[in-house]
């Protein structure tokens, strides 16, 4: 009897977190962490809290917008070396995006491998915004190319990284801003101290300032005067702005 070969994997969209907008006007797809290197297949509730946290408070500020939030499934738990599997789903899910809801701006926010995951498929034409957070980044490696930046100009992109991370490296992704910055001016970075890579000391800091910056990027609503100023200070300064604790609570618009 022959054998029947084994069906090839392929990437899925979650359905809406909260509520479906009747007719989306934007999205945001969000990207769990992950690992270096890995084959398996990561199970339907292996996104991480923090993802699904920052899903549920981000339908609920784009409710009235029209806003759709979905967490991409991948088709592996791994990276994977150049095969980069979970940019590809990345940018698989911002086609899926235009194919269900036609032409509406996409943010990629991601956290962990996930972040690094947001800042490759960046460049799709769908997307306007990225948000990485305490992203995975790899070491400098005179055999490895540098982390891409090119694909990030005309987006505007968030980094956050928690100062006492164990897990991911800060100092990478202060690099990477920096590199970026070079090349697009709309690149801002936040630095929150004393957090580590699961930010659970400022977890509301975190989705309010989230929310904040996707919403203006989305929807064009004006943000916080810290965002505003991160994005216009020249680095460092805007690229090592601390999150205030309590951030959120009292949103100064300018």
């Amino acid at each position: 009897m022959a054998q029947q070969a084994t069906p090839a994997r392929t990437a899925s969209l979650s359905r809406p977190v909260g509520q479906e907008p009747t007719t989306a006007t934007g999205a945001v797809l969000l990207l769990p962490g992950g690992e270096e290197i890995s084959a398996r297949k990561p199970s339907l509730v292996w996104a991480t809290a923090l993802v699904r946290a920052l899903g549920r408070r981000l339908a609920r500020d784009g409710r009235d917008e029209g806003l759709a939030a979905h967490v991409v499934h991948y088709r592996y738990r791994g990276w994977n070396g150049n095969e980069a599997h979970l940019a590809g789903d990345a940018g698989w899910a911002a086609d899926e995006v235009v194919r269900r809801y036609g032409d509406v701006p996409v943010c990629l926010l991601g956290v962990g491998m996930g972040g690094r995951a947001a800042l490759h498929a960046g460049g799709h034409e769908a997307v306007n915004s990225v948000v990485s957070i305490a992203p995975w980044l790899p070491e400098a490696d005179v055999a490895v190319p540098e982390e891409p930046v090119r694909q990030l100009v005309g987006r505007r992109v968030l980094i956050v990284h928690g100062t006492n991370d164990e897990r991911t490296d800060p100092e990478l992704s202060f690099r990477l801003a920096a590199r970026a910055k070079k090349a697009n001016r709309e690149v801002c970075r936040f630095e929150v101290h004393s957090d580590g890579h699961g930010l659970h000391q400022h977890r509301d800091e975190v989705l309010a300032l989230a929310s904040d910056f996707v919403m203006g990027a989305l929807y064009g609503r004006a943000v916080s005067r810290p965002v505003e100023d991160a994005l216009a200070a020249p680095p460092p300064i805007g690229l090592r702005m601390p999150l205030a604790a309590g951030f959120g609570r009292s949103l100064r618009k300018s």
